[in-house]
This record gives structure tokens, sequence and C-alpha cells, in this order.
């Protein structure tokens, strides 16, 4: 189980928004490089960084701020947010980007995200972002007809790296993981799994370390993260010592 801090880009600046409302930010950093580097300091092993402009936008936004980023820290990151081309796929992966993240292309234009998992194998994740049981896309902003299984079974055997499924009425509302939505997805799909929203304390961490058996590989935390209710360092242990 990899425990993977979130970076949230809006305005050149490190924040965190309440059920993806960019109304309702939190500013934590002036300066997302130094939040990265932290992050790593304190023994994080992948960092999952979201453009927010970019994602409400269409097309990214922070392209030099994310590639000095990466050029300052040695760990692999994940990059989502205004990505619907495939010259922004093949732009991020040649920065050093390790993963690229899809959204809203997946509903969008599936044909180009099965293009992208065939061009560049195992690089590709593919995020479902869920509101009451429905896909949301553009920044969470339009709301799909489409359920949870309706992505998976169209890209469950195209070979993504994995899938991000999060709980958008739980991302950063402290509610703790949607363990039944995460579980039953896993079940269903032979897709690696990381879940996101709404961890807010260690014992939601240990209670998705036990779908790990099911394929649920890590989980994204953002705003317990900064607030100091989860220590990085103590997750990350905690991960290690339950696994041993």
């Amino acid at each position: 189980m990899i425990i993977i801090p979130a970076i949230d880009i809006k305005d050149r600046k490190c924040v965190r928004l309440s059920q993806g409302r960019l109304t309702e930010e939190t500013i934590y950093s002036e300066n997302p490089v130094e939040v990265a580097i932290r992050w790593e300091s304190m023994g994080a092993e992948r960092l999952h960084i979201v453009d927010l402009n970019g994602a409400v936008t269409g097309k990214p936004f922070h392209r030099s701020l994310i590639k000095e980023i990466v050029q300052s820290i040695r760990i692999p990151v994940e990059v989502g947010g205004g990505i619907r081309d495939l010259e922004t796929v093949e732009y991020y992966l040649n920065s050093g980007i390790r993963w690229v993240v899809l959204g809203t292309v997946a509903f969008k234009n599936p044909s180009l995200v099965e293009e992208a998992c065939r061009l560049f194998p195992g690089h590709m994740i593919i995020a479902i972002d869920l509101r009451k049981g429905k896909i949301s896309v553009e920044g969470w902003n339009e709301e799909t007809p489409l359920g949870i299984f309706d992505l998976v079974k169209r890209f469950d055997s195209i070979g993504p790296s994995s899938f991000i499924v999060t709980d958008i009425e739980r991302d950063g509302m402290a509610t703790g993981l949607n363990y039944e939505m995460v579980r039953e997805l896993a079940m269903n799909t032979k897709v690696p799994i990381i879940a996101s929203g709404g961890v807010s304390r260690i014992e939601d961490i240990e209670g998705i370390m036990e779908l790990e058996p099911q394929g649920v590989i890590g989980v994204i935390i953002g705003r317990a993260l900064y607030n100091g209710n989860i220590n990085l360092e103590e997750a990350i242990q905690l991960t290690k010592r339950l696994r041993s």
C-alpha cells in the first residue's frame, strides 16, 4: 500500500478544495515546489499532482511549474488536470512525469484513451470521479449519466496502469473513505486501484489496507496531511508495519 500525498495547484498555489468546489479553497502554500520537497523528505514514494486550472479550462495551465516540481525531486509523479490530447500526454511523459491521469477525456473521447494506453503502456491512469454514484467530468463541474462500471467495462482490458476512484462528496470533507465503493470496484476489475477522497485519520489507512488483497495498491491523501490530522511519516511506517 502506497501513501500518495496530493498537491492540488490553483493559480500557482498549493490548495485544497471541498468537494471540488473552486469557491471553497484553502491555500496551504504559495510554493508547491517546496511542498513536494517536504513530502519527499518525509518518506513519500510518489506524488499526485492536479492542475486545477487545467481541469476547469480543459487545457494545461501549470506546465512549467509542474516540470519544476518534477525536476526538484527524485520520486515518481502522476499528473492530471486538463489533459485532453496525445500531445499533452507525450509532453508530460517527456518532462519526467511517470504517469498521466486521464479523467474527462475517458468519458468524452474514449478512443483517445485507448490509443494512449497502446502508445504509452504502463503510464496511463484513468480517474473515475463519482458524485452520488455517477461520473463527473470537466473539473467535477459536469455530471454524466454513467456509473462506476460503465468506464471500467470499456477500459479494463486495455491495460491502464491503475484506476483512481474518488467519491467527490467525501473529498476534502474529512468524512472517511467510501470503502464499499472502492471494494466493489476492486472486486470487478483486474486493474490496480488507488483510492481517494475523504481520508481524515490514521484509522482510514488501516481500513483501506484491508482491501490490499483485492488489488487496492494506494491511497491519495490531501487535506489530512496539510492540517496535521495525519502525519505522513507515521502513516508510511504504519503501512510498512502492517505489511510485514
